[in-house]
């Protein structure tokens, strides 16, 4: 019998801001319900396959034994012809949120005076934006929206001050689903100083409709201090592989190049997005499809005379407030997933038409209307 004295072991603890951090929620899959179709309205997806010549560049893919392209040249290189920027102003990521992720990462943080950074960013807004600021070590200033779902810029402008590095604009935001106009994001940037980074998220830019809707692509042309984030996960339908990307002036990307994560986007995603841009007719048609499903929804839901926001993405937002629950619920004993955040609301996502008129068939049963108010 050994006479050594056992090892008190050693209790491995994370980071302090661990503790600190919101828990990312992902889209729950629907729940099975006898003699029903059960459909995931949860995570914004697209209900449709990627366009046939991605899946055949899928299916001829080879070389998985080599790693990929680490600056996914010629995804850079297509969209370069399409969007009319230089391929070098474009860096990819692991979808849109890899790519903020190397932003904060990047211009975001903790000093060498102990002082720490502050992102600001409208909320609610995407899930994801507290989580990757505090990792960073920064400071997250969040700005309520507005009751109808829209961004409150004067309020955003006021926030910054000295300490302020990023703010994050989410057009059109997830959840809540307006978009931001040309001229208020003019007016927002030329309100904060030019050292300020001002992120343009783009996610869900192809389904919007808005007439006088800003253009990131076109900010970043005129303003040095505008980095724009975009996707292939939602309109494209790409969201498994995770490619995204994005386009600011050199004199950010020589940064960004340095924080980049090596070999993000693999050669299979990289030749499915390529594929896909050179198709982008038939994209636009799919996108399109999904747009007239949701001025359905949308028409349905105000005939029903519920308040809904603006919606410009591939989802709508239930402002159902402490009802939000009990809505969720209900829509899972009709075999629908639905994004249901706290007691704030729920994001329902456009899906199949079947779905869709589910969805409406349960908001108009349930006697309690959400409002804007």
């Amino acid at each position: 019998m050994s006479n050594e004295n056992p090892v008190t072991p050693v209790e491995v603890q994370p980071r302090p801001v661990l503790d600190l951090l919101p828990k990312y929620a992902a889209g729950k899959p629907p729940a099975a319900v006898p003699g029903l179709t059960s459909f995931k309205l949860s995570s914004n997806e697209n209900p449709q396959p990627p366009i046939p010549a991605v899946l055949e560049a899928i299916r001829e893919g080879v070389d998985y034994n080599r790693y990929p392209d680490p600056l996914a040249t010629k995804l850079r290189e297509a969209l370069a012809a399409y969007l009319d920027v230089p391929a070098d102003d474009i860096v990819t990521g692991a979808g849109s949120l890899g790519a903020l992720t190397q932003i904060l990462q990047t211009f975001a943080g903790q000093n060498d005076d102990d002082v720490a950074d502050e992102v600001i960013y409208p909320w609610r807004s995407f899930e994801a934006y507290p989580i990757v600021v505090q990792t960073t070590g920064a400071d997250a200033v969040e700005i309520p929206n507005l009751p109808d779902g829209r961004h409150d810029l004067e309020a955003m402008a006021a926030a910054v001050n000295a300490q302020t590095s990023v703010v994050l604009l989410c057009t059109p935001n997830n959840p809540t689903g307006p978009a931001l106009t040309t001229a208020e994001v003019e007016k927002f940037i030329n309100a904060v100083p030019a050292n300020v980074l001002v992120v343009i998220d783009e996610a869900y830019n192809e389904f919007v409709r808005l007439d006088d809707a800003v253009d990131g692509i076109e900010m970043y042309r005129k303003y040095p201090n505008v980095v724009v984030l975009r996707t292939f996960s939602k309109a494209h339908g790409l969201a498994n592989l995770r490619v995204g990307y994005s386009v600011s002036h050199p004199a950010i990307t020589q940064y960004l190049r340095v924080i980049a994560t090596p070999f993000a986007v693999s050669s299979l995603a990289e030749q499915a997005a390529v594929a896909s841009i050179e198709n982008m007719d038939q994209v636009v048609e799919r996108v399109q499809r999904l747009v007239d499903e949701r001025t359905r929804v949308v028409e349905g839901l105000r005939d029903l005379g519920w308040e809904v926001p603006d919606a410009q993405g591939n989802f709508v937002w239930l402002a159902l407030g402490e009802d939000t629950p009990e809505f969720a619920r209900i829509a899972g004993e009709q075999a629908l997933s639905v994004r249901a955040f706290g007691t704030e609301g729920l994001r329902v996502s456009i899906g199949e038409e079947e779905a869709n008129t589910r969805f409406l068939e349960v908001c108009s049963k349930y006697p309690k209307r959400p409002t804007l108010s």
